[in-house]
């Protein structure tokens, strides 16, 4: 498998992973609940009822099975992680795929604001009613009074400068998206699956349990 498809793999079995621990952390699946009606006490001529609480889950009857599994995936997560780690050691990557991946993330991420800063305007607006202020009327008290306020924006930067620091970025950005999406689809991972990708949790539990019998 490649790059790009030892991380997908490797989302699945944390997936995988996060649901058999979330059946196995749960009391009502991994105990057996009896309630015993005591009714021989009241009446004598009436015998103790004794009933079994349904289980919370399917795999009630395989837990210690189910603890296998999760030790079986935490396994195989170990394994594709080493795989994951010497294949990316490989790559001729200045700062590797992981240091690559962020930088370029906040390469981006800067574009966006020097984008923002280039498309930015002079202008000017006149707010209606817009100040306040106080003087004396003629009888000599104090009121207060509205006007309106031109406002003026200037950009205090280069325009242009920033249009090619803009312009810059955005290029490196884009060949460095390209070349990390080229490694991920040619870069080999020595790693080999135990399950399809598509299968779901009940099928690999299922050929789990039938390759250990």
């Amino acid at each position: 498998m490649n790059l790009k498809e030892a991380f997908r793999f490797q989302n699945k079995l944390q997936s995988m992973m996060t649901d058999a621990q979330s059946i196995l952390g749960n009391n009502g699946n991994i105990t057996k609940v009896q309630n015993t009606y005591l009714r021989h006490k009241v009446m004598a001529e009436v015998e103790d009822e004794v009933t079994m609480e349904a289980p919370s889950t399917e795999y009630s009857e395989n837990i210690t099975e189910m603890a296998e599994f999760l030790l079986f995936l935490l396994d195989e997560r170990e394994k594709l992680s080493a795989a994951i780690h010497k294949a990316k050691v490989s790559l001729p990557l200045g700062a590797g795929l992981d240091g690559e991946v962020s930088l370029n993330g906040k390469r981006q991420e800067i574009a966006t604001l020097l984008r923002h800063m280039a498309g930015l305007r002079n202008g000017e607006v006149l707010i209606s009613n817009g100040g306040v202020g106080y003087r004396f009327n003629n009888e000599g008290n104090q009121v207060s009074y509205r006007c309106d306020v031109k406002r003026v924006t200037t950009i205090n930067f280069d325009r242009n400068k920033i249009r090619k620091m803009c312009a810059n970025l955005s290029k490196k950005s884009d060949e460095t998206s390209a070349t990390l999406d080229a490694a991920l689809v040619n870069t080999p991972v020595e790693y080999e699956a135990p399950f399809d990708v598509n299968e779901t949790f009940a099928e690999a539990f299922e050929a789990h349990m039938s390759a250990l019998s």
